[in-house]
């Protein structure tokens, strides 16, 4: 069940829905989907926030409330669940009224050589991230159109260039792409776009970094610099990097963007 952070009520006398914007943002417990929600939040959205972690949804929500939304709501679940989403999206319209934004961030894959991931681990990369994505837009969806609502849905560099360690992630997010230029296509659509992240200091670089320097005996410090100097780009990026992405994606000064990918990666894809 949500729980509010900000207003003693969350829909207006009568059962109106709020006058302010609403947007879910999916992962929301840490990394890009925490960057995201606090940049949706100084932005005036009312923020409805999903992830397994209860505790460090809550810790986000203070957060949100600090930054300037005017409501927080948290939802735990495991989104895998193929019941879940629809869940999230009922729960949000009955305590808000409405859903002006949709940010599918939600979803973590297992890296290594394709011969050694078992189907559970390729199931389970497709189930967080991809098919959670295609949940959340099909409950989302009337409330999107009836708002003019947008999407964004978080993918990444790997569903343009196919790396061997990586033989889920790729696939996963090429797949979002291919979803996410067909949903833009449907008529009377909300605005569907793509960000995809490039090298983000977030938990999950650091355990590739960690990871490395065990490797190769290296201390952190010089792994990450090793590694960077491999991808050919200047410096790892940021999460602000890619909520300020998300942001304008999501406002009115991207009214005639949709259909459209938006690699934010420190130019490391090499490809045109």
């Amino acid at each position: 069940m949500g729980q509010g952070r900000s207003a003693p009520q969350t829909r207006q006398p009568g059962g109106r829905a709020m006058s302010h914007p609403i947007a879910i943002i999916t992962g929301a417990s840490r990394g890009l989907g925490r960057a995201i929600a606090l940049d949706l939040a100084s932005a005036g959205y009312g923020v409805a926030l999903t992830a397994r972690d209860a505790a460090a949804l809550e810790a986000v929500a203070q957060d949100c409330t600090k930054a300037g939304a005017p409501v927080a709501l948290t939802y735990p679940a495991d989104l895998s669940q193929p019941g879940e989403p629809a869940r999230v999206v009922d729960e949000v319209m009955k305590q808000t009224g409405r859903i002006d934004a949709l940010v599918n961030n939600a979803g973590d894959t297992q890296r290594g050589d394709f011969l050694t991931l078992t189907d559970e681990q390729h199931l389970s990369g497709f189930a967080l991230k991809y098919h959670a994505t295609v949940r959340f837009c099909r409950a989302a969806w009337p409330h999107l159109e009836a708002s003019k609502g947008a999407v964004v849905n978080i993918s990444g560099i790997g569903a343009h260039t196919p790396e061997p360690e990586f033989t889920i992630g790729g696939p996963v997010n090429s797949a979002m792409i291919n979803f996410s230029k067909a949903a833009s296509k449907r008529p009377g659509a909300p605005r569907v776009n793509v960000v995809c992240p490039g090298h983000i200091e977030t938990d999950r670089l650091s355990r590739r970094i960690e990871a490395y320097a065990e490797k190769h005996g290296l201390s952190r410090e010089a792994a990450a610099e090793e590694m960077r100097a491999e991808l050919g780009i200047a410096q790892f990026g940021q999460p602000g990097d890619i909520s300020a992405m998300v942001r304008y994606l999501c406002s009115d000064q991207a009214r005639y963007i949709t259909g459209a990918v938006f690699t934010v990666d420190g130019g490391a894809t090499p490809g045109i």
